[in-house]
Order: C-alpha cells, then sequence, then structure tokens
C-alpha cells in the first residue's frame, strides 16, 4: 500500500500555507500555489511511497550525468570585491577537450588557440549566463554540444552556484539587474579580455546582457558578433500572473515580497522545512519549470537540484530586483546584430509574450517559440535550444557548417 494518499499531499499543502500564516504574513495565495501544486502531483502520490520517492531521488543523482561537466576555472572579481566563479573550455584542434579536462583538472592555465586560420590570437568566446535561482550548469546540454568547436565561458552568478556570496548584499544594499551587468564586465575582463564575442542569456542571464549593453554600449559595438536571448524579458514582469486566477496573482504580489524578506531572516529554519516538504516543492518546481508531462525524470530532478542548492535568503534577496527591471531602452545597441530570441509557449515565469515584445524591439531577429515548453526550455527541449544556437554561430562564422 502507498505511504502517502492525495488527501496527505493536500495535507502538506495545507501545512505549507498555514506556515506562512504563522509567520505573521497572509498565506492565501502561497496556499493557491501550494494546493495547485499538490493537486497536479497526487495521481503520482498514491501509487508511489514517500520511501520510494526519496530512493529514486538518490538514484537520480547518483546516476544523472547532468551537471558534471567541468572547465578551466577562474575568478572575476566584480566591483564590490565579490569573487565570481567562471569555467572556459577551450577549442581543442582534434575538436575534443579531454586535454583541456586534463589540465583543468591539474590546475594549469588556459591556451589559446586560432579559430579556422584566423591571423587573431583571441578566438571567439560564447558567454553563457544563467537565470535566477540556477548556476551555471543549466546549460549542460548546450555546453556538451559545443565543446572543442567553440571557446565557452560558463559563469555562476553572484550569490549562485561556486560564486561568492554578494559582499555589498552582505552590508545591506539591495542586489539589481544593474549589478549583474556589471558582473558580467569583469567575468569578460577576466576569462575573454580580447576577441569577438556571442552573449547567451536565459531568464536573469538574458536581463544581465541587457544591463551590460545599458552600462557599456562601447563593448556590445567594438567585440560582440550575435547574442541569444533565451527565456528572458525586458521589463514589465510586475504583470505576470504565473498562471494563477486573478484573484490568486493579486494577492501573490501583495505578500510574496513580505513572505521572502520574513523566511530569509529565518533562512535555517526555512531550509529545514523545504527538506521537510521536498515532495511539494518538486511540484511547484516541475510545474514552474516545464512545460510537458513527460520531461525525463532526471532531467526534473537536475532541475530540482539547481533550484533547491539557491539558499532561500538568496530568493528573497534577488526577487524584488525583477519587479524593478527595465530595460526595453537598452536594447537598439543590439540591433545591427544576429540576434536569437527563443522561448517555451507555456513559459509561467517569462511569458512568450515577453520575448515577443523584445523581437519588436529588435525587428531583424530570429523569434523562436518552442511548442510544449515551459521556463527551462534548454533543459526540456535541448535539441531545439541548441540547433538554434548552432546555427546563430554557423551564420557568423563561428563554428563550420560541417561542425554544427
Amino acid at each position: 500500500m502507498s505511504e502517502t494518499s492525495a488527501e496527505d499531499v493536500m495535507a502538506t499543502a495545507a501545512v505549507a500555507a498555514a506556515g506562512w500564516r504563522r509567520a505573521g504574513i497572509a498565506g492565501a495565495a502561497i496556499g493557491v500555489i501550494a494546493a495547485g501544486a499538490a493537486a497536479g502531483v497526487a495521481v503520482e502520490r498514491l501509487t508511489v511511497g514517500r520511501g520510494m520517492r526519496k530512493k529514486a531521488r538518490l538514484a537520480l543523482d547518483a546516476s544523472g550525468p547532468y551537471g558534471s561537466l567541468r572547465g578551466q576555472p577562474g575568478r572575476a572579481v566584480a566591483d564590490d570585491g565579490t569573487e565570481l566563479y567562471y569555467e572556459v573550455d577551450e577549442i581543442e584542434p582534434d575538436g575534443g577537450t579531454s586535454r583541456a579536462a586534463t589540465r583543468a583538472q591539474a590546475g594549469s592555465g588556459p591556451r589559446r588557440r586560432r579559430l579556422f586560420g584566423s591571423k587573431d590570437p583571441a578566438p571567439l568566446t560564447v558567454v553563457f549566463s544563467h537565470g535566477y535561482c540556477l548556476g551555471q550548469d543549466s546549460w549542460h546540454f548546450q555546453r556538451a554540444a559545443l565543446r572543442g568547436l567553440v571557446r565557452t565561458v560558463h559563469w555562476d552568478q553572484r550569490s549562485h552556484g561556486r560564486s561568492e556570496r554578494g559582499r555589498a548584499q552582505a552590508e545591506g544594499v539591495p542586489v539589481g539587474i544593474d549589478q549583474l551587468g556589471r558582473d558580467l564586465k569583469a567575468v569578460i575582463d577576466a576569462a575573454a579580455p580580447e576577441g569577438p564575442l556571442v552573449l547567451v542569456g536565459h531568464s536573469m542571464g538574458g536581463m544581465t546582457m541587457m544591463a551590460l549593453a545599458d552600462h557599456y554600449p562601447e563593448l556590445i559595438r567594438d567585440r560582440v558578433a550575435a547574442v541569444a536571448f533565451v527565456g528572458t524579458s525586458s521589463g514589465k514582469l510586475g504583470e505576470v500572473n504565473f498562471g494563477l486566477p486573478v484573484a490568486g496573482v493579486n494577492a501573490v504580489r501583495r505578500v510574496l515580497p513580505g513572505v521572502l524578506k520574513a523566511l530569509g531572516s529565518q533562512a535555517e529554519l526555512v531550509e529545514r522545512g523545504r527538506r521537510a516538504t521536498a515532495d511539494l516543492f518538486a511540484g511547484l518546481i516541475k510545474r514552474y519549470s516545464f512545460g510537458s508531462r513527460d520531461v525525463d525524470p532526471a532531467v526534473a530532478r537536475f532541475a530540482e537540484r539547481l533550484i533547491e542548492s539557491t539558499p532561500i535568503d538568496v530568493v528573497a534577496e534577488f526577487y524584488p530586483a525583477f519587479t524593478e527591471h527595465d530595460k526595453s531602452g537598452a536594447l537598439p545597441a543590439f540591433r545591427d546584430l544576429p540576434v536569437l530570441i527563443l522561448a517555451g509557449d507555456k513559459d509561467l515565469v517569462t511569458p512568450s509574450s515577453h520575448s515577443e515584445a523584445i523581437a519588436d524591439e529588435l525587428p531583424d531577429a530570429e523569434l523562436v517559440i518552442v511548442p510544449d515548453a515551459g521556463h527551462l526550455v534548454m533543459l526540456e527541449h535541448p535539441e531545439t535550444v541548441t540547433d538554434r544556437l548552432a546555427d546563430l554561430l554557423v551564420r557568423i562564422g563561428a563554428v563550420p557548417a560541417q561542425g554544427r
């Protein structure tokens, strides 16, 4: 007999909502989301016990290869002293990266190679910027596909992944998208100080690229060869309804900033609660990460691990920046470049209409709306994202057509 029934799952949602209320903040909106997640996974919970699900998660963690790719490590220093972790995958003449990986493990410095006989000693570099509550490993599939074909840089945004917790934030300075743009500039200066660039950003990473253009338009003009925006927005995120009814989303907008702030101040307690309600949060993550029902369980678990690894106080710290984000004025800096704009048609976090708004500002850009895809489209439909990105790189001569 199953250890968990649908009633148990709904009860878990009720307990979670009650927890918000006990914190002294209205919990109705959170209850709406929690109950929706519980209902969405109730059938699974009827047939699969809690102990078995825990064993399945452990098995997926042990066997899944996702997030295992590593490159030459490095650290950039942001303008407030925060150390930002990045990794470089260098080009190998035989199209492989085995020796690059060996050098990375040995701690030796990166080696630069010419790109297809170019006289420029600095090759083109593709810089990948990840989204909110994720890390550089969220680009796993694209990184694997491009290894050996083109030089790439993958970095962890401040307070995410292996990067240091934002020093300015530790002193009470709110984090903003402008700060992230300056962070990206620091990473470029350290990891790719010369040569042409291709910028690729998902969600918050795309916003980071817009902030970079806002502050350093000369860098975009002089060095950027192409850009790709994946599931991102240039503003008006405060109007997103997250797939909730009007009453629910209005309640969420009113209470969520206060809820997160309160939770961030009790991080240790909340982290214990997250572990205790892992099944509920897995349902939430799946709902807001993917658009299709048949997501590979190992990929879904990988997304859970990425998001779960972000401390609740970091989640709370970054959230207000998105309602304030407005970089539509920075988009014209990209107008003369090859641009790819890609989004999932079922994205509840940065809806495809936001990508369409970016395309309106960049009429020569390629706009791709991926069917049956959610916010983590690069994990859910990796072939589509990788193919479109490869097409962009072929178009600018960064990789040969046969390499694609």
